[in-house]
């Protein structure tokens, strides 16, 4: 790796932290779920609703903080991104009622929203194309480190007399490390290129890229800029070829969330109850699955520059669907033995994380031209939050209300259905300019 390419190792590194926020806070809750649920008397609906009100706030937040990133620049939007989620994990943990709870949960999503776009925006905008899809996948790496020491965080803090306070509270560690890593980072080069800044924008760019690549990426990023759009980035999306882009993006947005992989991360104790384990087997079933993620996750990063996007996407839709009918039938032993269930639980996450996890993140930060990346980026990962949301509000309620068999036939459609979506629809972007 040369001098540049370690510059961008190292930003891209830190930008991360972004992720890791964002891994730790969706996946802290499910380690709370045993002990908040009886504390505040929640029923399924309540408890998916405490649950799911995250991701109002995460909606929100991509679509506020893409137009702040746009103004403001990349880097003071990621210090606001660490502070907000700081001071809404202390205040979850120091609620004693489930409305306010919400309310934090619903201000964490702000900031969550946010570091979802941003972190993978900054490292795309920095990267040279032909290590863009491994840095990008970075910030995903950084996502399941999160998830994996929230896991971690919750089996150990689950025999505390605080358990789900100290859970919630421990969020503020991470916003910590972020702020104090946050000031050695450089402002997007393409940004400041972006909006009239040229001679820091050059020197900056000049330093991650090799001389011969800095004129041709500078000359790219002018004829964006110069090319006429009138009205607002909005409005410029739905113009010929970019609202198809829009469309795709979405259903790639929407559909990692109903793939079922959230479900699974999100309310493991409640999957691994309705097989028969304790509280305590629960959670370090967690710990073995956040492992596979994280290991799932490297695994990724190092294909998808070499096999592409879309065909990863096809892998994964498909080794999914194949994995949650496996999933549905050993429920109960009836038609696979019922031991083989964390197996293939396991195995599902594997799937999910070396392919659909990490690569939606790139596809959607790579599809849009510069002049309106902002803003399709945000609209395509409030579509993603709002199916978060969706997801995590019914799930509860749908296992409580349908057999295990049925609720993941039901995802096993889904992924199948998408499946069929990106063989005709989508086109590969790995030699995209961003």
């Amino acid at each position: 790796m040369n001098q540049s390419n370690k510059r961008v190792f190292l930003y891209s590194l830190i930008a991360s932290l972004g992720g890791l926020l964002f891994g730790f806070d969706i996946a802290i809750f499910s380690g709370a779920i045993p002990f908040i649920q009886p504390e505040l008397n929640l029923s399924p609906a309540q408890l998916g609703w405490v649950a799911s009100s995250l991701y109002l706030g995460c909606a929100v937040g991509t679509m506020i903080f893409g137009k702040i990133a746009e103004r403001l620049g990349r880097k003071k939007s990621l210090f606001a991104v660490a502070v907000i989620f700081g001071i809404s994990s202390i205040a979850m943990g120091l609620s004693n009622h489930m409305n306010t709870v919400v309310i934090w949960r619903i201000i964490a999503g702000f900031s969550v929203g946010g570091a979802s776009i941003l972190s993978p925006l900054y490292i795309a905008e920095l990267s040279p194309r032909h290590i863009r899809g491994k840095m990008v996948s970075i910030n995903q790496l950084a996502i399941v480190i999160g998830i994996l020491m929230a896991y971690i965080t919750n089996y150990y803090l689950s025999f505390t007399a605080w358990n789900w306070r100290l859970m919630f509270i421990s969020g503020a560690l991470p916003a910590a490390l972020f702020l104090v890593f946050l000031p050695f980072l450089p402002e997007s080069p393409k940004w400041l290129l972006f909006n009239g800044q040229r001679e820091k924008g050059r020197k900056i760019l000049g330093s991650l890229i090799s001389q011969d690549q800095l004129q041709d990426e500078i000359d790219h990023i002018d004829r964006q800029k110069n090319q006429e759009y009138k009205g607002f980035a909005i409005a410029t999306i739905f113009k010929q070829g970019f609202g198809f882009l829009l469309l795709v993006a979405i259903v790639i947005a929407v559909c990692q969330q109903f793939s079922g992989a959230n479900a699974v991360l999100f309310y493991a104790p409640i999957i691994f109850e309705k097989a028969g384990m304790d509280i305590s087997g629960q959670l370090f079933q967690q710990i073995l699955i956040g492992g596979v993620n994280l290991i799932a996750t490297l695994i990724g990063m190092r294909f998808v520059d070499k096999v592409g996007r879309k065909k990863l996407l096809l892998i994964g839709s498909g080794g999914m669907a194949l994995l949650l009918i496996l999933i549905g039938l050993s429920f109960g032993g009836t038609f696979i033995p019922s031991y083989l269930l964390s197996f293939f639980v396991i195995a599902f996450i594997g799937v999910y994380a070396a392919t659909l996890g990490p690569v939606t993140w790139v596809v959607i930060t790579e599809i849009f031209p510069m002049q309106i990346r902002e803003t399709a980026v945000g609209i395509a990962s409030a579509f993603l939050w709002v199916a978060c949301f969706s997801l995590t509000y019914l799930f509860p309620v749908i296992i409580n209300s349908f057999t295990t068999l049925q609720t993941f036939l039901l995802f096993a459609t889904i992924c199948f259905a998408y499946f069929i979506f990106i063989l005709f629809a989508v086109r590969e972007t790995k030699n995209n300019r961003v």
